[in-house]
This record gives C-alpha cells, structure tokens and sequence, in this order.
C-alpha cells in the first residue's frame, strides 16, 4: 500500500514580509528563548502561541542534569495551554533558537503533542 502525506506553506525570507500577527508572533518566540534554560546543549529555543482571544502564551526549553528530564520549548507551552486555557484554541504558533544558523523543526516528541492539541481542540 502506498500513501502520500504533503503540505502547502509559505516560507518567508524575513518576518518583514509576514502578516503583522505572525510577526509579533515570531517576536514572541525570539524573546522567549532568553527564558530559556540551555546549560548543556547550549541550542536555546523559545515558543509563542496566539489563542483564538488574542492572548499570547510562551515557552522556552528548560534543561536538567538529569537527562531526559528537561523540556522543549513547544512542550512547555502546549502543556501550560492545555492545563491553563484550554477553553481557548490555540490558532498559530511559532518557533525561534539560538544559534539560529538553520531553521528550527519541532522534535518528534513535540510533533505528537502538538497533534495531540490538535485533535484535542478540533
């Protein structure tokens, strides 16, 4: 059996030529990755969320000594959407880290959950 799995996205250059909304989103994230805690891998990420009210939510990756116990940035944001507004849909989100020589992907881990938001939220 053969399947097929494709999407349709915008790549911007710079945020100057994203819609206003996303660009305070991605404003958002980039400051966000000032809250983060990188000790370790020294690769800091940060997250924004807008929920469908207007009110934008962050995140930032958070290491331990312990590994695994630390968290990404994505993670830490969906579950705080999750457990403190989830009556409000998230409708965007975006991702920024330092060094930021490349774009970011989301981790497989991150992927799940936010497809677990996803499905959570319709």
């Amino acid at each position: 059996m053969e399947n097929r799995f494709s999407f349709d996205y915008q790549h911007y250059d710079s945020p100057e030529g994203m819609p206003a909304g996303d660009r305070e989103l991605v404003e958002e994230a980039r400051r966000a990755v000032a809250r983060a805690y990188a000790p370790y891998s020294k690769f800091r990420v940060g997250a924004a969320a807008r929920l469908r009210s207007g009110k934008i939510l962050c995140g930032s990756n958070q290491e331990s000594e312990v590994f695994p116990a630390g968290m990404c940035a994505e993670r830490s944001l969906l579950f705080h959407a999750g457990a403190c507004h989830a009556d409000d849909p998230i409708e965007a989100l975006a991702i920024a880290s330092e060094p930021s020589e490349r774009e970011c992907y989301p981790c497989g881990q991150c992927r799940q959950v936010l497809l677990d938001a996803e499905r959570r939220q319709g």
